[in-house]
Formats: C-alpha cells, structure tokens, sequence
C-alpha cells in the first residue's frame, strides 16, 4: 500500500493525474501472467520493456477512431444525431473524445480537424468559425490534459487549417499535437510556409511524409500520439520495446549479436506482443462490448502490434567500442553502416513473424522506432535518433536519418532546434523539409530555441510548466512530468541549434 500511499500523498500531482496512478497501479496488481520466465527474465534485465501497459489491459494502447462516421451518421450510443453547423459539430466531437480510451485514458487521435470541419467552417463568417474553434481548442487543452493527443492537417490547404494555425500560434498551447500530412504536390507552398512559421514558434505541426505513408498504409492513414503512422479505424494493440543498448551488453562480438543474442531477444519479445494482443482481443471485452467497434468507429482487423525500440546508437557504439558518442552512431560511417545492417536483420525477423488478429496490416507487426522514457537516461537514444549533443550540422543530419526512417512504418521522427532567424526565411526551412522528405525522411519537426511550448523526445511540453514542477507545483499537463524526467536524465531540451548560416557551408 506504500505507492498508494505516495500517490495520495503526491501534492505536485492534480486529482485526475492521481485517478490516472491509481488506476495503474490496479491494472498492474494482477501479476504478470502474460509472461514466462523468459520473458520476465528480460524484463528483468531491462531489455524489453513493456512502457507500462499493464500486467492486464483491457484496451488497445492506441485507438484511431473514423471520426468522418460522427459527421455523417452520429452516434448511437451517446445519443448524438448528425451534426448540422459548425458548433454542432464541435460539440459532438468533444463528446465523443471523453470516450475514446488509450494507454493515457486520452484519445491519441483526434481526426483530420480541417476535413471534418471545413464543410461546417465554409457555412459561417471567418469571425464566427475563428471563435467557435477558437473555444474548441481551449475545450481540448483544459480537458484531454495529456500532449500525446495529436491532431491531423492537410495535405490540402484550407480555411479551417490556416484558422487553426493562426489559433494555434495565438494561444500557444501544448495540446493538442498537429502534423500536417505533408505532400508536395497536394499541399501548396503557402500553406506549407505557415505551418513553418507556426512550427518554429509552438513546436507544430511537424511534417509528415504523406507520399510515404500512403504507399505504405493506403489513403486512410493518420499520424497520432508522437508520430505514429497507424491504420484509420484501427490502431496499435500494443508497444512494447527492446532496449538496444542492452541487448548490445549480452553480446561478446558484432557476430554475436547478430547470430545470437538479437534473433533470441527479437523472438522473445514477438512472442511477449503475441500473449498480450491475444489477451486485448480474446479475453478483454473492448472488441466484444465497445460501442466504438458496434458502430464502427474502429475495426479489430485494422490494429497491428508496435514493435519498438530504443538505443540504436548506443547499441552500435558499444558493439564498436566507441565510447565518445560524438566519434560514433552519426559521424562514423561504420558505425552508421552496422546500424543499417541491424536493422535490416530486425525487420526481416520482424516481417518474417506472423502477426495475430492484424488482417488488415498484412498479417504483420510494424516496427516503431520509440521515443524513450525518462527511466531510459542516455544509454538509449529514441528510435534510431543520434544522441543528443553528438549531432552534426543539420544537411547530414537529415541524410543520416533518411537511411534509417524507411524501416518503421509505425512511426520515426527526428527533431531540429533552430536560432531565432530562421523565422524570417520559412522558404529555405520549405525547401530543406521538401529535399528531407523526398530523400526518405518521415517526419520533420523543429522549433526556436526561445519557444515555451518545445518537444521533448515526441511529445510537446511548456518550459514555463516545467518550472512550475520544478517549484512542486501541480501541472494541468500530465507529460510535463515525462519533460521534466527527459531534461534531467537524458538533456533532452539540449539539442543542437541549428544557424541559419550552417546550411550555406
């Protein structure tokens, strides 16, 4: 009873955030029986990690609900007809989220905002449609308090996405997370230059490489909670996570790892994703009794599993016996290479495994390159990311992570702090963000140095609200604890500032 006690206890936490632990806490009492004992023996280790999903969950880790059904036919069970204007429409959005689960209890989705809402915004004076979204976007920072809830623009231009972007940059406010769907021959460069603007200054949208997902996951597709690219009407099952940099100490050579220790912990932890999936479908009564599967909403068969990791760099580092990381994983082109390689043998384990009740994903697990936990401190990078403080100037950065965005298709992203000038010069941050893209980047995303609102590792946090838990004060945001834990252990508020000038050299 002493961590029930704690969090009781626990003054720099707000009463939902305490209802949230609580509600952990109980979901981990069960005991560990979708594990056996080789899997707790790497849990254990700290090899793989189950992010704190629970010894019994009884939902998917991420929902993306078909929001377009709202607009069209309403909802049944919460008794809403279609909606009819633009406040109508709000409204029954805002219902509709408080009941959309996830890992967080938040919706990591909130649906294409422009799409949904440029019918019901063309109907109404710009002043009218400004504040009415206006009031909606204050409705969803104050109520979906956690920054893992992200929204979707584009690729098309549209009044309802400039009016978002223009209220997003006004208000400055940390949720929800935006991405635009990013295509160059759909999304005008007008458009794509005020979402740079209001990128440099809040942190979003990030850019995502539409062209890429479309291919990968067909038109209906959506970015949600970090950066995940996931299946509309679908979602993740479940994303549990090798720690790379571990892996790597139970091998005596490269050959080793690649031979031994990296197909057994990969294998283990695919059948870890099989015993939890199998749970959440069979025996828990989401796709039995949920009305969000009744009516629609979401469809068992578009899930997958989420196969993450972390510590690439570190990973290839210790196998190379590198041990300033600004010599390794990044500026080393050996380095750089064994992680080509590794990844290539964990996709093709990944690829080769068949993936349960995923009928709609080809039967397969996708591979997400994961954005880290404060607990993981600076032996694992996120994903496949370069090690904060060891970055190269911006040009190789961006080639270095376009050999490596091509193998997660459930989401990579990488990140860019840029100087003040920048914000004068959204047409050459366009043109670098179009050659990233083209050359087989993902997800582009940056911000000013001075920003408050500023993305950790994925996820957006506010500088002012950091130093408020700094002081022990309570936070509306639940992740500004994970900010605070990413900037104390790993410096992950640190990275490199990219000069304008640098591009030039």
């Amino acid at each position: 009873m002493s961590e029930v006690i704690d969090i009781i206890k626990n003054e720099s936490l707000t009463y939902q955030q305490q209802l949230l632990s609580l509600a952990r806490y109980g979901e981990n009492t069960e005991g560990p029986f979708l594990q056996t004992e080789e899997i707790k023996t790497a849990i254990s280790k700290g090899i793989i990690c189950d992010l704190g999903e629970g010894h019994a969950p009884y939902r998917p880790r991420y929902i993306i609900p078909d929001y377009r059904i709202l607009m069209e036919k309403g909802c049944q069970f919460l008794e809403l007809d279609p909606p009819q204007d633009l406040q109508e429409a709000c409204n029954s959005l805002l219902i509709l989220y408080k009941h959309v689960p996830s890992i967080t209890s938040f919706p990591v989705y909130l649906g294409s905002l422009d799409e949904l809402l440029e019918p019901f915004v063309q109907k109404v004076s710009r002043e009218e449609a400004k504040k009415t979204l206006k009031l909606f976007l204050l409705h969803i920072d104050k109520t979906l308090t956690d920054s893992f809830v992200h929204a979707n623009l584009g690729p098309k231009d549209s009044l309802t996405g400039r009016l978002i972007l223009e209220l997003t940059e006004q208000m400055q406010l940390a949720i929800p997370n935006l991405t635009l769907k990013y295509d160059p021959d759909l999304t005008s460069d007008e458009f794509a230059k005020l979402c740079i603007q209001c990128m440099l200054k809040t942190s979003k949208p990030s850019f995502g490489n539409h062209r890429m997902l479309k291919k990968e996951w067909g038109e209906d597709y959506v970015f949600a909670s970090c950066y995940n690219g996931l299946k509309l009407a679908g979602g993740g099952y479940t994303l549990p996570r090798l720690r790379m940099y571990e892996c790597a100490l139970e091998a005596s050579s490269i050959e080793d790892f690649k031979t031994r220790v990296l197909p057994y912990y990969a294998n283990l932890m695919l059948q870890f994703m099989d015993r939890r999936i199998r749970f959440i479908v069979e025996e828990s009564q989401f796709f039995k009794a949920n009305f969000l599967v009744k009516e629609g909403f979401v469809k068992q068969e578009n899930f997958t599993g989420m196969f993450g990791m972390v510590g690439l760099a570190e990973c290839c580092n210790h196998l190379l016996g590198i041990q300033d990381s600004k010599k390794g994983f990044g500026n080393n082109q050996k380095a750089d290479d064994l992680g080509v390689e590794i990844m290539e043998q964990l996709e093709a384990i990944v690829k080769a495994h068949h993936g349960l009740y995923c009928e709609g994903c080809h039967h397969q697990y996708g591979l997400h390159a994961q954005v880290g936990i404060d607990s993981d401190g600076r032996e694992n990078s996120p994903g496949a990311r370069i090690p904060i403080g060891a970055e190269p100037e911006m040009m190789l950065h961006i080639l270095h992570s376009c050999r490596y965005h091509q193998y997660f298709p459930t989401g990579i992203g990488d990140i860019f702090k840029f100087e003040e000038t920048w914000k004068n010069t959204p047409e050459a941050l366009l043109d670098i963000i179009k050659g990233a893209l083209a050359n087989g980047m993902r997800y582009f995303t940056g911000y000013l140095a001075d920003c408050d609102v500023v993305r950790v590792t994925g996820y957006l946090v506010k500088k002012s609200e950091i130093e408020k838990l700094d002081r022990g004060e309570a936070t509306l945001n639940q992740v500004t604890l994970y900010g605070q834990g990413a900037r104390n252990s790993g410096h992950a508020l640190d990275r490199r500032i990219e000069k304008h000038e640098s591009t030039h050299q």
